[in-house]
């Protein structure tokens, strides 16, 4: 299944493939938002940024992005990605493990109360 659409707090996602192995969305971070801090059990994430800027925490560390780089999230790593510039940050997520439920994702911090 794909064509699946959210509007959340901080933006919006859409997927666009969805396969056993893999699953593979397109998400924008509206100028000023940061989604949860947060991690995965069952899953690792390679993000490709398209459009925008901003900043990516992977356990605690910060990595400025932007159109072009690239991000790899393992399996249990911590992260979370922030809209510093003035447009639509917009990149491609591939998820790849063998779980990709929304019920995976452990918040550790949170803009919008949903921590814990």
């Amino acid at each position: 299944m794909s064509g699946e659409r959210d509007e959340r707090p901080w933006g919006r996602y859409e997927v666009l493939l969805d396969e056993p192995d893999h699953k593979v969305k397109q998400i924008v971070v509206k100028p000023g938002k940061r989604l949860s801090y947060q991690m995965h059990s069952r899953r690792s994430e390679h993000w490709f940024v398209v459009r925008g800027t901003g900043v990516v925490t992977l356990d605690d560390a910060a990595i400025e992005v932007k159109a072009g780089s690239a991000v790899d999230v393992a399996q249990g790593a911590s992260h979370r990605v922030e809209n510093t510039g003035l447009e639509d940050l917009v990149f491609v997520e591939v998820q790849h493990g063998e779980y990709f439920g929304e019920d995976d994702i452990v918040r550790l911090e949170d803009d919008f109360g949903r921590a814990g």
